[in-house]
Order: structure tokens, then sequence, then C-alpha cells
């Protein structure tokens, strides 16, 4: 139904096109939340090499969406689709202890960077719905998101499985492209 919605307002509404990266550590869960936002379902996904882009319709906005892989190979690569994006979907698995410093030290490299110097942070906490997934305030602690002063950043738990968390995240988002 909802989908019936958005592709209705898509005809007869304005749509603003909006780049967003969607990148973070590898098996972090960026791809399942792409295909969930796109599809509405979850769907086996194998480790991305290299990237997958898929446009969502969500609210005014179309959201073209690209789904960067996170392997520390890749990684260097990241920079090259920098250019004209507007927010930044920084997905985390929020159970991975071991690895946050690492997505910690990827995530500053990302904000140095002249090129996303006005990209919108959302940071979408996922896997949310394990058992020793870390909460929204440790992991912004871990993460480093206050020294991010002179830049508008929000952190979102979610569960790619199930959605719960994503569109408040794309809601956040969306509010925040829409500023001009």
């Amino acid at each position: 139904m909802g989908l019936f919605f958005s592709r209705l307002y898509s005809i007869f509404g304005s749509e603003e096109n909006v780049r967003i990266l969607m990148i973070g550590l590898d098996n972090a869960g960026k791809t399942t939340i792409l295909y969930k936002l796109k599809l509405g379902e979850v769907i086996t996904t194998i480790p991305t090499v290299g990237f997958n882009v898929e446009t969502v319709s969500y609210r005014n906005i179309s959201f073209t969406v690209w789904d960067i892989g996170g392997q520390q190979t890749i990684r260097p690569l990241w920079k090259y689709y920098f250019a004209n994006t507007k927010a930044i979907i920084f997905v985390v698995d929020s159970n991975d202890v071991e690895r946050v410093g690492e997505a910690r030290r990827e995530l500053e490299i990302l904000m140095q960077d002249d090129e996303l110097r006005d990209a919108k942070l959302l940071v979408f906490a996922n896997k949310s719905d394990l058992p020793y997934a870390m909460g929204v305030s440790e992991l912004t602690d871990k993460l480093g998101l206050q020294e991010f002063r002179n830049r508008e950043w929000y952190i979102q738990q979610t569960c790619a499985t199930n959605g719960a968390g994503i569109y408040e995240g794309l809601d956040w988002v969306a509010a925040q492209v829409s500023k001009r």
C-alpha cells in the first residue's frame, strides 16, 4: 500500500533528487537496508564487491542511494563516489564491539574529506535487536559523534531484517536535505 502511494505521489507531486551514500564496514547490513527500502522485504545478500545503486522514493524526495562495499580493500575507493553527495548513511553493526574502533576511524576519515563538508550524517546503529548490541548513547561515544560540531548528524537504532528504525532515520534525512 505504501508503495502505491509513493508511486502515485511521484506521478502527481514534484520530487527532489538527492544523492546519498550508504557506507560502513563490511557485514554492517548496508545492502539488507537498501533492499528493505527498495523492495520492502529482506533478501539474501552476499558481501558487496563494488557497489549497488537504487533509487528510493520517500516523502517528496527521490533518493539515489549508493551502497558501497565496506571491505578494507574497497574503502580507499569510497572517495570516488563523494561528488554531489547530500547525505551519508553510515551503517554500523551495533553488536560488533570489537570493530567499533575501526568504524570510528573510517568515519573520521570521511568527515574530514572536503567534498563531504556539507553532507548530512545519519548513523544507522544496525542489528539493534541482538542481545549484546550497544545502545545509541554508547555508540555515540565510541564513534565520537560529539566531535562533529560543525555537521548535522543523527544516530538511529535500526534492525534491517524487520525494518525497525529505518524510516525514522530517513525522516531525519528528508527533513535535513529539504532545508535550504
